[in-house]
């Protein structure tokens, strides 16, 4: 089945080599990709190749790098290896890249990685020319099923002024209705709090959104994500996961935190994913965590241990989220009105804001109305309407 289902979109599938002519000497790129998953996979070598052959005519080619962490070899290696990036933000591991930051031939914008779309909003990086973003799907009204990582896709696709997508056969097609993308947001004095309070909580959409005008290529590819390998805990990382348990412990006897401990966040790399192999082979259990991102042993712990009331209330939620995929598709495609600059919140996306509040507080009344007589279920729904 075509991962293309757009027809405007699906006039535009072409070639790398082709989609890379819409990229000019001096322009903005704005990558998908965190920390080796979602990154654009064709798109950073047939840009290599151009640079090159810029470079060798005695033209100066190079862009502004922003993503939303690290990527791959395969992306900031080759454009670092090209000689092609005049600016890198806001997070960068690949050595080579690293090498011509340190040199200076490369300017570095060391922000911290939540920062750096507000601070794009604002205008501190200038101009936004171009975004190329991995997806897994395309779906018509420019609705794009998200890749294995959303880092700062969101902002790229909304400020620049031309998209190019990837669309990734390697990635599941099941990811689609796997995301929660937030579209309430605003620019100051127009900011409010988002209202995310718990893991469990759904509060956007799953689908990223595009001006269909803006994408002038379509690529499809099928390679897979950097998946570095981990190394096996060794004994400091084992000794470190023992303290944290005993701090845990701590906590807990002391009456601090509960017994289920309060949501957790795990780093990135070997000694991160060894120190969660302490609470996995824990007593703890049913914990919860708000992380951006999920790897080894967070992902895949050998001990899941479950309480049957949070799993059966899970698997609810998971039809009733199934049932409402749809009516949200068909609710939302068609084009969106054009954002204008600087507005993070378009009309589509205030109205999807007040009708999930509605949803959720017509959800919350029928589960107090079923509280009031649970044996009757909802044979009486409308009387104890009207009775309250």
């Amino acid at each position: 089945m075509s991962r293309i289902t757009c027809p405007t979109l699906s006039t535009r599938v072409t070639t790398a080599e082709s989609a890379v002519a819409h990229i000019r000497p001096g322009d903005n790129v704005g990558m998908s990709g965190f920390t080796g998953a979602g990154y654009p996979k064709a798109i950073p070598t047939a840009l290599h190749d151009l640079m090159v052959a810029a470079h060798a005519r005695g033209e100066d080619f190079r862009v502004g790098l922003w993503t939303g962490a690290s990527t791959a070899p395969d992306a900031d290696g080759v454009l670092a290896r090209a000689h092609g990036v005049s600016s890198r933000l806001p997070y960068n591991s690949d050595p080579t890249m690293r090498r011509l930051i340190n040199t200076g031939e490369v300017d570095y914008v060391d922000a911290h990685l939540s920062h750096s779309a507000q601070h794009m909003w604002f205008g501190f990086y200038g101009n936004l020319d171009v975004a190329v973003v991995e997806v897994t799907a395309v779906l018509p009204g420019g609705l794009l099923v998200p890749s294995s990582s959303v880092g700062n896709n969101k902002t790229w696709l909304e400020q620049a002024d031309r998209v190019i997508l990837e669309v990734n056969h390697w990635q599941p097609r099941e990811l689609e209705g796997f995301h929660d993308l937030y579209y309430g947001a605003a620019l100051p004095p127009d900011r409010r709090p988002i209202q995310l309070t718990d893991p469990m909580q759904r509060i956007g959409d799953p689908y990223l959104r595009v001006d269909p005008a803006k994408v002038v290529a379509v690529v499809e590819t099928n390679r897979p994500d950097r998946n570095s390998p981990f190394s096996p805990p060794d004994d400091t990382s084992r000794a470190i996961a023992d303290h944290v348990v005993d701090f845990l412990r701590a906590e807990v006897e002391a009456g601090r935190i509960p017994p289920s401990l309060l949501p957790l966040q795990s780093g990135v790399g070997n000694v991160a994913n060894a120190v969660l192999a302490g609470p996995d082979d824990s007593e703890f259990t049913d914990l919860v965590a708000f992380t951006e991102v999920i790897q080894g042993r967070a992902a895949r712990p050998a001990r899941q241990r479950h309480d049957p009331r949070r799993v059966r209330d899970l698997l609810r939620a998971l039809r009733r989220r199934r049932r409402a995929l749809h009516r949200q598709h068909q609710q939302l495609q068609g084009p969106d009105p054009a954002a204008q600059r600087g507005d993070l919140q378009p009309p589509r996306a205030r109205a999807a804001t007040r009708r999930h509040r509605d949803e959720r507080h017509d959800r919350g009344r029928h589960l107090r109305q079923r509280q009031l007589h649970p044996h009757r279920r909802q044979r009486d729904h409308e009387r104890h309407r009207r009775e309250r």
